[in-house]
């Protein structure tokens, strides 16, 4: 048995190499060991020209633990061979929950789980074929990179030409050969994950699993490990399903994207398609930073034309788009992005707002505006920015619009007024 050092488990005692304790104490099976030995999978590694293929498949997936708490409503979908998905939501939302089932660190209450052709429910994590990788790097301080990656493979009972292969390739694929001598605690935290990518990466596993794999980074490093990780799966081609909190990670990493909140899937789509037609007010509002600017009322119209009447009764005229006749005076709500509001060109049309705060990012600048008690952000360039205090009339671009059923949430499809698309404005 090797001793506990530094936090971290014991190899032989759970047989996790690449579970921190915090991680591997939830679970007393084993883990991370897929079958087969040299003769297994064929590789992922570039020079071998091939590699595993792997779809992944849930059916009606469900989590229900002993006190009746559901933390998986009925989960379907399916991860095509060689596609980056990517499970987002806000915390508690189920999105690690169902990714630990697909790892087999969580038992599913109901549903089947296919990876390839086998139905996995009640296989063993180890001989599932798969390669998980936590927002702690979980490596062991006392030894070299060189010998981080090639312990799991030591464990298997793999001969050292195929550690050694598998090590110096994954090395090279990683940028991380420079480094094979280093320990970790001389080493940057971008730089630790990638030894951590790289245990996953010798492995030669049919999918990965990334589990919050950059939440321990600041900013700068997320967003380079980020690139990396990209790269890594083009260069690759392999399955991997990631897990994040992060919509700017979601955004610019998934091939698409499912969306889940309270245990239920929203939407599932790629990247563009979920920002440009969310499915209801929580996608609208949880993709996209800023968020969405929505405005609730009641659906009017007058002379043909269909107005949102807001609370305090002012209307802005829906140019350019018409929701069914059934939503007439029923409760409704109208998104708008950040971008695709605009000071009004000739400060006529339009509707008058307060600036309230101006954030400077750069190339671009927030704008918070208030209308009445509505908060509203718009995307302005550098070159139009306004005062704070400034009374400042904004226009809403009509064919941007997006309609929602204000009590369900759910997106309402609109057809052109044939009004034309002049900007919206209240009257």
């Amino acid at each position: 048995m090797l001793p506990r050092e530094n936090g971290y488990m014991a190899e032989y005692r759970i047989a996790l190499p690449l579970l921190p304790v915090s991680l591997a104490r939830c679970e007393p099976h084993s883990y991370a060991l897929p079958s087969g030995g040299t003769g297994g999978s064929p590789s992922l590694l570039p020079e071998t020209g091939y590699r595993t293929m792997a779809n992944v498949q849930l059916d009606n997936i469900r989590k229900v633990y002993d006190n009746g708490q559901v933390a998986v409503h009925g989960a379907s979908f399916e991860v095509a061979d060689g596609e980056l998905m990517v499970l987002v939501g806000p915390s508690g939302c189920g999105k690690s929950t169902l990714l630990r089932m697909i790892a087999g660190l969580e038992e599913i209450s109901g549903g089947e789980l296919r990876i390839g052709a086998r139905v996995v429910n009640d296989v063993a994590p180890k001989d599932r074929d798969i390669a998980m990788v936590f927002q702690s790097y979980a490596l062991y301080p006392h030894m070299t990179v060189a010998e981080n990656l090639a312990f799991g493979l030591k464990l298997r009972g793999e001969s050292k030409e195929v550690i050694a292969r598998r090590v110096a390739a994954a090395a090279d694929t990683l940028g991380l050969t420079p480094m094979l001598d280093k320990l970790p605690r001389a080493m940057s935290g971008g730089q630790r994950q990638r030894v951590a990518l790289g245990r996953a990466l010798v492995r030669e596993p049919a999918v990965f699993l990334l589990d919050e794999p950059l939440s321990n980074l600041d900013a700068k490093l997320r967003h380079s490990v980020r690139t990396e990780i990209a790269q890594l799966h083009r260069k690759l081609g392999t399955t991997m399903i990631y897990v994040t909190h992060d919509q700017v990670e979601a955004m610019t990493l998934g091939q698409r994207i499912v969306v889940l909140k309270d245990g239920l899937i929203q939407q599932i789509d790629t990247p563009m398609a979920l920002y440009d037609r969310p499915a209801n007010l929580f996608v609208a509002g949880f993709l996209g930073s800023p968020a969405m600017n929505v405005l609730h009322g009641q659906l009017i119209e007058e002379g043909g034309l269909q107005q949102l009447q807001l609370a305090d009764g002012s209307r802005v005229p829906l140019y350019g788009a018409h929701v069914a006749s059934q939503w007439l005076h029923r409760p409704i709500a109208i998104g708008v992005r950040p971008e695709h509001l605009q000071p009004s060109a000739d400060g006529q049309g339009g509707f008058e707002t307060t600036v309230e705060v101006i954030e400077p990012v750069g190339n671009e600048i927030f704008v918070n505006l208030s209308y009445g008690s509505q908060p509203l952000v718009m995307r302005v360039a550098p070159r139009t920015l306004p005062g704070l205090g400034e009374r400042l009339r904004v226009a809403v671009r009509g064919e941007a619009l997006h309609f929602f059923d204000a009590e369900s949430g759910e997106r309402l499809e609109a057809r052109d007024s044939g009004l034309g698309t002049r900007d919206s404005e209240l009257q």
